[in-house]
């Protein structure tokens, strides 16, 4: 035993030796050179080639880092053993990341890649006005050498374009209103801004499916479609009417698009707004990626169509009017009343929706909402202006089973057809609002029998109601007609026996003209 431990001991002793020796002979510099030729021979006979992507690029911080790390994340909570957990300020969900040292392949076009997440420690930093973390971070991407053409040209742009779809899905949504009277804030910015919480989605939303599955698909084609608009020389924006009655929904159809896209708000309050000048300042002002409304667009300012004249403004039409919002400094030659030199004026608007300045920015969906469709200029619903127009109608039969589902967790397995059926036929017929059955449901929700057989029993009287109300129409119409038929009978009439007595008056003439002939 003791002579295994001493040829151990002139082992280690030897090894030492050799060691020092090497060092003596081979200074650092010569095997830094060494190690560099020899990685380079490896090299050339080697089929991979090795992209290093760090966090920190001089003193600056590289994006395609926290792209890679975002894009990363999809994948790496499904096939990852070893996960590091994050999550950002002003973000709505957690972050996967790869742990550090850990591996991960990927594919894209057929093409299989391995990123490779490396840590180290930073070695001691000298005097630096802006001082480096402790570790080194950065991402090695391995690739065949045939394939770094498609990487470098197509997979890192691909890598780019998903991290920022996760960053703005992961982000907390905002809803912006212009400030009141036009101020700015501390940055100058004229918007103010509250987290958008609102749930509607397209599943929730209480209109007719087919109709919804359109809305739902043209905004996917929206959304990926700046090649599209590229090449046909179109700006990438487009145009949402939502008009119908009160309470069908269109509020919630905004909400949802908003949440199907993942985009901003801008509520634009058009009465806060000076003039045209402010408001292509505030459309400056927001940013890609956003839904600008104006609800109720009718009663913000003066739309009516430009053709119909006024009679006390003799032949003057629209065309000739400077100002379209009451204001201060003039006088409407519509209205008479009091308007402003500096108002928004329908031109500012269309120029605002469809102009020069509607191409400042990109991806941005312009959403108006009205009650009277035929109070609004027939040059703000064309085409370009406002894409697509959107009736939201009363309640139907289809969406009146997607409210008994939100509210009352209702399923037609356990429905009553019978009570179902009287529904469907009465629902057309009583014209409700999808508000209307929603605080019906609301209010009793605690007992389906109940909620359903007050919604029947509500349903049926606005419906003979509106069968009242149409029958009176119907008979007031009718007495019209016959009113209007006996003048057309009794004017005849009355112009023959007018004509009679005009006779008779001419009659007399002549046989008075030719007594005072005979006497003289």
């Amino acid at each position: 035993m003791k002579e295994n431990w001493s040829t151990m001991a002139s082992l280690l002793g030897l090894l030492a030796f050799s060691q020092s020796l090497f060092q003596a002979i081979f200074p650092p510099e010569l095997r830094f050179a060494a190690l560099k030729l020899f990685t380079q021979i490896f090299r050339c006979f080697s089929s991979y080639v090795y992209l290093d992507i760090t966090e920190i690029d001089g003193v600056n911080t590289n994006e395609l880092y926290n792209a890679v790390q975002l894009y990363l994340s999809s994948s790496v909570s499904i096939s990852g053993n070893r996960l590091s957990l994050t999550r950002a300020v002003n973000s709505s969900a957690i972050t996967f990341g790869l742990a550090n040292n850990d591996c991960i392949r990927d594919s894209f076009n057929g093409v299989t890649v391995q990123w490779e997440h490396i840590v180290s420690q930073r070695q001691a930093q000298g005097y630096l006005w802006r001082p480096l973390p402790e570790e080194k971070r950065g991402f090695t991407l391995r690739i065949k050498k045939q394939d770094k053409p498609l990487i470098l040209d197509s997979y890192l742009d691909f890598v780019m374009d998903r991290a920022e779809e996760i960053r703005r899905k992961n982000q907390e949504r905002r809803l912006f209103t212009n400030s009141r009277g036009g101020s700015l804030d501390s940055r100058g910015n004229p918007w103010e801004s509250v987290p958008f919480k609102h749930p509607s989605t397209f599943d929730t939303l209480a209109m007719d499916p087919l109709r919804k599955q359109q809305i739902m698909e043209d905004l996917q084609d929206f959304a990926k479609g700046q090649s599209f608009y590229q090449q046909t020389g179109r700006a990438w924006k487009r145009g949402y009417l939502l008009y119908g009655p009160p309470g069908t929904g269109k509020s919630s159809m905004i909400a949802a698009m908003a949440n199907f896209l993942g985009y901003d708000i801008y509520d634009l309050e058009l009465t806060e707004v000076h003039n045209n000048s402010e408001l292509r300042k505030l459309l400056m002002k927001t940013t890609s990626k956003s839904i600008i409304v104006i609800e109720d667009i009718d009663c913000s300012i003066n739309l009516t169509d430009r053709k119909k004249k006024n009679p006390s403004s003799g032949s003057r039409s629209y065309f000739d009017l400077p100002d379209i919002r009451s204001g201060g400094g003039g006088y409407s030659s519509i209205s008479g009343e009091k308007t402003g030199a500096g108002s928004i004026t329908l031109s500012g608007l269309l120029n605002f929706t469809d102009g020069l300045w509607s191409c400042c920015g990109s991806e941005r969906i312009f959403v108006f909402t009205t009650n009277h469709i035929e109070k609004l200029d027939s040059a703000l619903l064309r085409s370009g202006r406002m894409d697509m127009h959107i009736f939201m109608s009363y309640c139907s039969f289809s969406a009146l089973k997607i409210l008994l589902k939100n509210y009352l967790n209702y399923s037609e397995d356990e429905s009553d057809c019978t009570v179902l059926n009287e529904i469907k036929e009465v629902i057309d017929k009583a014209k409700t609002t999808p508000a209307d059955v929603s605080e019906l449901l609301i209010k009793n929700r605690r007992c389906k029998n109940r909620a359903l057989a007050e919604l029947l029993e509500t349903l049926k009287s606005r419906a003979e109601q509106n069968g009242r109300e149409l029958s009176k129409k119907e008979m007031g119409s009718e007495e019209e007609e016959e009113e209007q038929e006996k003048r057309t009978l009794d004017s005849p009439k009355e112009a023959s026996e007018f004509e009679e007595d005009r006779s008779k008056e001419t009659e007399e003439d002549d046989e008075k003209d030719d007594n005072n002939t005979t006497s003289e």
